[in-house]
């Protein structure tokens, strides 16, 4: 199914995997409004798409957006609370980039209403087609899995000290999943030593694992945070890099043919 906002392309397996943050269009009347550096959506999970094309032939459902994260985020709740209180955030319509520099020219960032508005637009649609997705594998295979894939800049000081781990996964300190699910994605990435790893690190999942994963209901979440480096530059035109893709899809694989395999005790 294709719309203006998403495209949800379902699978054959209790597997749906979101990417929230792939999208780069910016309407022309934000554009405007917006300082000239926006219009590259630098803050993109840049190539996560065609990096994880083999999650189709494994039956794995998908959900892409079309629109930038500067539009609205679909990772954040509606209500616009903060996902990791106490540190920087960006916010449901961001106002400024990962590196905390204004997103829009002096007095044009989003009213309240606005804010609404495009909650309306881009936020409900993308949300409602994902619950409904999730429901029917629910009902169709007894359970279903939520894989949020997302990648990021692996050193940004106004979000986080340091640098990150190449490979964090997210389930809301084991809320958003069952134990035994989490225990063998956890398994995978350590029985690798290649790319450095966490399990509810920094990142623990946005608002859509956790809104989404409810394992009481049958339906698990998990979101995987990957640093840029361990596929692409991480400096413009942000080229994916093939030898570092090479490198982490066998882990991508193994994490995902665990997610399409697992089944609920």
């Amino acid at each position: 199914m294709t719309n203006a906002v998403f495209t949800l392309t379902p699978g054959s397996t209790p597997l749906l995997v979101s990417f929230p943050h792939v999208g780069t269009e910016i309407p022309p009347d934000l554009q405007a409004r917006m300082v000239p550096r926006a219009l590259a959506t630098e803050d993109t999970d840049w190539h996560l798409e065609p990096l994880y094309a083999f999650v189709r032939d494994m039956g794995a459902g998908t959900i892409v957006p079309h629109y930038a994260r500067y539009v609205v985020d679909l990772n954040r709740p509606p209500e616009n609370a903060p996902m990791y209180p106490g540190v920087n955030n960006t916010e449901l319509c961001p106002t400024r980039f990962f590196s905390g520099e204004p997103l829009y020219r002096d007095g044009m960032a989003p009213s309240e209403t606005e804010i609404s508005a495009r909650v309306e637009t881009y936020w409900r649609p993308y949300h409602d087609a994902l619950q409904a997705e999730l429901l029917r594998l629910r009902n169709l295979h007894g359970h279903a899995v939520l894989f949020d894939a997302h990648s990021i800049r692996s050193v940004l000081p106004w979000l986080f000290d340091g640098q990150l781990p190449d490979l964090n996964l997210g389930t809301v300190n084991g809320s958003s999943a069952a134990p035994a699910l989490r225990e063998a994605l956890s398994k995978v990435l350590q029985s690798q030593s290649h790319f450095s790893q966490v399990v509810d690190g920094r990142f623990k999942g946005g608002h859509i694992t956790r809104h989404y994963g409810q394992p009481a209901e049958n339906v698990h979440a998990i979101q995987l945070e990957m640093c840029w480096r361990c596929y692409m530059a991480e400096e413009p035109p942000y080229a994916i890099d093939p030898a570092r893709a090479a490198a982490v899809l066998p882990v991508l694989r193994a994490l995902v043919q665990t997610l399409v395999n697992w089944r609920p005790a």
